[in-house]
């Protein structure tokens, strides 16, 4: 790619990787050396930058602590076969992080800016891309309010900041989870389909309190009657019925998952039967009761895909068989890595090679 804007780069004085186990990294713990930034103000984004990863300063008065102006992607780069970087369906982020922005009244990034400052950045830190088996180098871009203003209004001057950190699994372990029946994660012309920072903030309580009760996140219920699934904490969920998979529909309550998306187009192509419709918790319950449903997992970036032992609804659990070697989702999870990591022939044309 040939740049159409004018990065400046300060580059690191001295790296810290020498100071990284990559035999042990803990998801989103371990940031690399630098970080790209630009600017917002007078109606246009301005100095492009790559500068070392480091605190940054701003003014008690600044409105993203007061307003919660942001939003966020997450994506993640892999080392191909050839020591080529590989990165996974960026373009969609790109367009997902617009769609954020305007529902935020957040001033959307140019495309130009979004790819040319990734792909600069992964170039000087692509020693951070880790290339052990479920390690990869989570890329988190993101713009927020930096208006020095107490008053509620859209910001005039933003940050677009991407940084980068190497991570292993995001779970370790297949998970317990619990139906949400009284807490709300989005609502029907709300901001749920946005990934905005105050989404998550809003979710956390809950998430708390079932974890305080054993359990590793939640099954978001839609906040009108708590009657439908939705999606998972961290991820969209899907659950195996047969030779069907079945899947919430995407809505502005419901995140457009990435994952979600490339898991439904190889599973058409396999010849899984799809459907993408409301999904009753009482007919999850009663296909656990009776033993239809033989998988359910989440999938997300950060997630993957993410195994499901025990789903709870009130105080009753219902326990899954973990997933075999022939089952969808250990196919589907195979199947990903195998095409992010160049071992497998990329078909759809998903992978961007920096």
């Amino acid at each position: 790619m040939s740049n159409t804007i004018q990065i400046k780069i300060q580059p690191a004085e001295k790296s810290r990787l020498d100071l990284v186990n990559f035999n042990q990294i803990e998801f989103g713990k371990v940031f690399s050396d630098h970080m790209f930034m630009a600017d917002y103000s007078d109606g246009e984004w301005k100095n492009f930058k790559i500068v070392p990863y480091a605190p940054l300063s701003f003014m008690p008065g600044s409105s993203i602590f007061h307003y919660g102006q942001s939003v966020f992607e997450g994506m993640k780069a892999y080392k191909g076969q050839n020591g080529e970087i590989s990165i996974f369906r960026p373009e969609i982020n790109f367009e997902r992080i617009n769609a954020s922005a305007e529902r935020m009244c957040i001033p959307k990034i140019p495309k130009d800016i979004f790819m040319e400052g990734l792909t600069e950045l992964l170039q000087i830190d692509k020693g951070w891309i880790p290339g052990l088996a479920n390690t990869s180098l989570y890329i988190r871009p993101y713009i927020f309010a930096v208006d020095e203003y107490i008053g509620i209004k859209p910001s005039e001057k933003y940050k677009f900041i991407i940084f980068t950190c190497p991570v292993g699994p995001y779970y370790s372990k297949p998970l317990k989870v619990k139906i949400e029946r009284k807490y709300s994660r989005a609502v029907h012309g709300g901001t749920g389909y946005a990934k905005a920072a105050g989404n998550y903030a809003g979710s956390l309580y809950p998430a708390k309190i079932a974890q305080e009760n054993g359990y590793d996140q939640l099954i978001w219920t839609d906040g009108a009657t708590h009657q439908n699934i939705e999606e998972a904490g961290t991820m969209n969920i899907m659950f195996m019925k047969g030779n069907t998979l079945i899947t919430a529909g995407t809505g502005d309550t419901v995140l457009k998952g990435i994952t979600r998306d490339s898991v439904l187009k190889i599973a058409k192509e396999w010849g899984v039967d799809i459907e993408e419709r409301t999904i009753s918790v009482e007919e999850i319950i009663k296909s656990l009761e009776k033993g239809e449903i033989t998988e359910a997992f989440g999938t997300g970036t950060a997630a993957t895909i993410a195994m499901i032992e025990v789903i709870a609804d009130d105080n009753k659990e219902y326990t899954l068989p973990l997933p075999g070697p022939d089952s969808f989702s250990t196919r589907i999870f195979d199947e990903l890595d195998q095409i992010k990591t160049g071992k497998k022939e990329d078909r759809h044309g998903w992978i961007y090679t920096v």
